[in-house]
């Protein structure tokens, strides 16, 4: 079903000005899907579904060409650069140290690296653990955040 919905919400963005999470809604329950304004906005973030200036002067619904993930991905970058104050690594977890209040920022860029190599991370206000698959994997993790920091 949520393929379906999926699929559909696709079709009505592409073939229709769509403004709001309402309108895209009524639009759905006119097409036979039921469904709540909560599902609608999971299904907005898996689509990647961005907001452009229409034609008419408003934002509309649109599905997201490769540019948008690429821009956020850099902006990451850009944070986890300016924030990272230390990293060090002790077998398979490594400490990265960051300016009082980043840590987020920079668990979030480690994040959309998606790496396989990475098993989880947690972040604190100044602090982000990493856990990885082993200990190799920790000093190439490393050894990236070296060059990515310079």
């Amino acid at each position: 079903m949520k393929s379906k919905r999926q699929a559909k919400i696709m079709e009505i963005i592409t073939t229709r000005n769509v403004e709001t999470q309402e309108q895209l809604l009524e639009a759905l329950q006119a097409e036979g899907f039921n469904s709540t304004q909560a599902t609608i906005s999971r299904d907005i973030k898996e689509l990647r579904i961005v907001k452009e200036l229409s034609n008419l002067g408003t934002y509309r619904y649109a599905a997201s060409t490769g540019e948008v993930g690429n821009s956020f991905t850099a902006r990451l970058n850009k944070i986890f650069r300016e924030c990272v104050i230390s990293y060090d690594y002790a077998q398979n977890i490594i400490i990265i140290r960051t300016l009082p209040g980043l840590a987020a920022a920079a668990g979030s860029a480690i994040d959309a690296m998606s790496l396989s190599t990475i098993v989880g991370s947690i972040s604190g206000d100044d602090t982000v653990m990493i856990v990885m698959r082993d200990t190799n994997a920790a000093a190439a993790f490393c050894g990236e955040i070296k060059n990515l920091i310079g």
